[in-house]
């Protein structure tokens, strides 16, 4: 039995070893797969997916697609008669297309997209069908609300929750199937999904910057918020990924010793993008294009089969609806390459991350970029007093900012010398900064002026004087200034980016509310406006000093410093997200009319649930590849060499025997220790692991996770990393990353 069992074990090993190897000459053998290319230009099929306002005009009676243009502009409810008139265009454009469903589609607190598809039939009552699509079923449907992610608002056996179309979000057609973007809420009326919020949000913004902006132009009417997200993510070929079990289940590499060639010549970053990605780009591009979606910039990242796609800047929720489905189309697209895409922000360890920097602005609807520096003393002072407005909002909710981009996934990557750290600052670049310290110590009104663009001049005939930014750029900075908007570099790749702009934009119009207040009280006492709103800029400023931070972000110094000024420095995911409900957040959300008590209070259940789930995941997989694959080769392995240095001593001298023998001992007796290691801590986080199941309290329990359990899955990999460079290559059953990282 003896025998057999070594036999059969031998078998396995060689099964699984012929399996990575197949797995790495299939990857390396792949063809470039063509792209079927349209006959037209982008301009000629852009959209053509989407019920846009062209389509609109097209299959819509004039008076509904006026009425409808005037909902959407001046942001009113529809009424159901409107409703049936749009819904029967609706469809009609759809059928035209190719769709025979339809689905209200939503963002559940999952983080992903949801969506149920009905047909479009109905009975005729002649024991036939008939198409029909009603107002009532385009504006309002009923998914199942038990069994998304609500924190304790309702109970499994509560089932009922409504989504309701967002008109501002155009209808789009994807898999033959009519997708209407929707919000998601509860019987009871509480949020259960990322929309709501934020166009709550962007609604309070709106409102409040309006105000403010018609300080300088009285015929603002509203104030817009723009995002620009740049989405990095890695490619692995799919048969690589199989193989795999640990990106399969979590999206992560949970083991595996970096590459003796990663990043470090930095000839990856704007090189040449190999042929068979620039085939999924292109293909990747022309079904954005199809879908509306302006994807414009595509470049190798930092890291090995690292990359990058942003699009032009749109509104924010277009965009952020954009940005989910871009998520679901880049893994439908890298299938047909024979690709993965992994969207976690650390699936290798010891190469860069992958974040999604939020690229964030504000402009009126007169066509003004309210971050833009002007020509006159009156404009500058309108840039200073929304610039100083953004940097109180961040001073103040610093902590409720970093607790909206903190995940278990994302901690991987923020503070990992590639990403800004943990610490929520505001670079602004050394022109701005100038004015603002010119600002709080002046008693001159008319000292808000900027130097225009700079030249360089190369000194080469050939080239043309070079045009300087205001500011120049500071990876190691969270939120940047960077020109004409802030850019929040925090935000992790796989995240919704609902999530920091609903935070984002809450905040800065919650301050902004408080800033015309205290203006209008000063032009009440007989100030001048443009006084009054210079000495309310210069008192933000010097509140908000200890939020401005244009350094090296990465250092240790800045660390020390930042807790000195009073930031928020808690690097514990599961502690973050206190921030959520300190007293200062829940006052403001309830301000800005964004959430309810109830609603921050059932996020924060979720937030919580949602990280001990991926560590238990994570802990789980780690445990079994470590018990059932890695010790398993090991031992074999160490068998194998103890074979070979018994029958060295028989065969040698003893003097020379012990000689030839030394070495093989050494590395006998490291794998040994590395082996009870790792038996020992697989064993010590299950039991780790148990004892925080029997928490009750959600937040308890995944401290438990990431105080108790995060350490020893991290103990294991160590040892598991140096197994690997001391195990026969042949043996090891897992693709490595020197594997998995060049493939062309």
């Amino acid at each position: 039995s003896y025998t057999f069992f070594n036999q059969l074990s031998s078998l396995i090993q060689i099964i699984m070893s012929s399996l990575r190897f197949k797995a790495v000459a299939e990857a390396f053998d792949r063809k470039v797969v063509p792209v079927e290319m349209p006959k037209e230009s982008p301009e000629v099929y852009y959209a053509d997916a989407v019920f846009n306002r062209q389509r609109m005009f097209e299959y819509l009676p004039k008076k509904t697609f006026d009425q409808l243009i005037d909902a959407i502009d001046n942001k009113r409810p529809i009424s159901r008669e409107l409703a049936d008139s749009v819904a029967a265009g609706m469809k009609r454009w759809a059928t035209d297309n190719g769709a025979r469903h339809y689905t209200h589609w939503f963002h559940p607190l999952t983080g992903g997209t949801a969506e149920k598809h009905d047909s479009f039939i109905e009975h005729d009552g002649k024991g036939g069908v008939v198409e029909e699509f009603t107002g009532k079923l385009l504006v309002q449907q009923e998914p199942d609300a038990s069994s998304f992610p609500n924190g304790g608002i309702r109970n499994t056996f509560e089932a009922r929750g409504y989504s309701a179309w967002d008109i501002s979000s155009p209808v789009f057609i994807l898999n033959e199937t009519l997708c209407i973007p929707t919000i998601f809420i509860s019987y009871t009326g509480e949020s259960l999904d990322f929309k709501t919020p934020l166009l709550r949000a962007l609604n309070a913004v709106d409102k409040a910057a309006a105000e403010v902006a018609r300080y300088f132009d009285p015929e603002v009417k509203h104030v817009m918020s723009y995002l620009g997200w740049e989405q990095e993510y890695f490619l692995v070929d799919a048969s690589l990924f199989s193989a795999r079990p640990d990106l399969v289940m979590t999206g992560r590499t949970l083991m595996g010793h970096e590459s003796a060639k990663n990043q470090q010549l930095e000839d990856h970053y704007f090189g040449s993008i190999p042929q068979r990605v620039q085939a999924f780009m292109l293909d990747l591009e022309i079904e954005c294009h199809k879908l509306g979606i302006p994807a414009h910039t595509r470049h190798n990242e930092v890291a090995p089969n690292q990359f990058e796609l942003a699009p032009i800047f749109e509104e924010t929720n277009l965009a952020n609806d954009h940005n989910l489905l871009i998520m679901t189309l880049m893994d439908t697209v890298a299938r047909k390459h024979n690709f993965r895409v992994l969207l976690h922000e650390k699936p290798f360890a010891g190469i860069n991350g992958s974040g999604k920097h939020n690229n964030w602005s504000l402009g009126t609807d007169t066509g003004t970029l309210l971050f833009s520096p002007g020509k006159t003393p009156r404009e500058n002072l309108r840039f200073m007093a929304f610039f100083a407005n953004v940097m109180a909002a961040v001073y103040r909710h610093n902590g409720l900012l970093k607790a909206s981009i903190s995940s278990a996934t994302n901690a991987h990557r923020l503070g990992a010398n590639e990403a800004p750290p943990a610490i929520i600052s505001i670079f602004t670049g050394s022109q701005i900064a100038e004015v603002l310290d010119r600002l709080e110590k002046s008693t001159d009104d008319d000292l808000i002026t900027f130097a225009g663009k700079e030249g360089i001049d190369m000194g080469v005939a050939q080239i043309p004087e070079i045009m300087l930014d205001n500011t120049d750029r500071n990876r190691t900075s969270p939120f940047a200034f960077t020109g004409n908007r802030f850019e929040f570099r925090a935000v992790g790749s796989s995240a919704n980016c609902a999530s920091a702009m609903i935070a984002l934009n809450a905040a800065v119009a919650e301050q902004l509310a408080e800033f015309k207040k205290r203006v209008d009280a000063r032009v009440d006492r007989e100030e001048s406006l443009y006084h009054a709103i210079l000495e309310e800029v210069k008192a933000l400023i010097v509140e908000c000093k200890p939020i401005h931070f244009d350094g090296n972000g990465y250092s240790d110094e800045w660390k020390e410093e930042a807790a000195r000024r009073g930031l928020d420095c808690e690097t514990s995911v599961p502690r973050i997200f206190d921030a959520y409900l300190r007293p200062e957040s829940v006052e403001m959300f309830e301000k800005t009319g964004v959430f309810s008590k109830l609603e921050l209070k059932a996020r924060n259940e979720i937030k919580w649930e949602t990280y001990t789930k991926k560590i238990q995941i994570e802990s789980r997989v780690l445990g079994d590849l470590a018990l059932n694959h890695i010790v398993p080769v090991a031992t074999r392995y160490q068998s194998m060499l103890v074979d070979n240095l018994v029958k060295l001593k028989t065969l040698f001298p003893v003097a020379k025997g012990n000689a030839l023998t030394a070495r093989d001992l050494g590395t006998i007796e490291n794998i040994s220790e590395h082996l009870c290691a790792i038996k020992e801590e697989t064993e010590r986080m299950t039991n780790a692991r148990k004892q925080a199941n029997h928490l009750t309290c959600e937040r308890e329990k995944a401290i438990a996770y990431h105080d108790n359990v995060v350490p020893a899955m991290e103990r294991i990999r160590q040892h598991i990393d140096k197994l690997e460079l001391m195990v026969d290559d042949e043996m090891w059953p897992l693709p490595k990353y020197r594997e998995m990282l060049f493939i062309r």
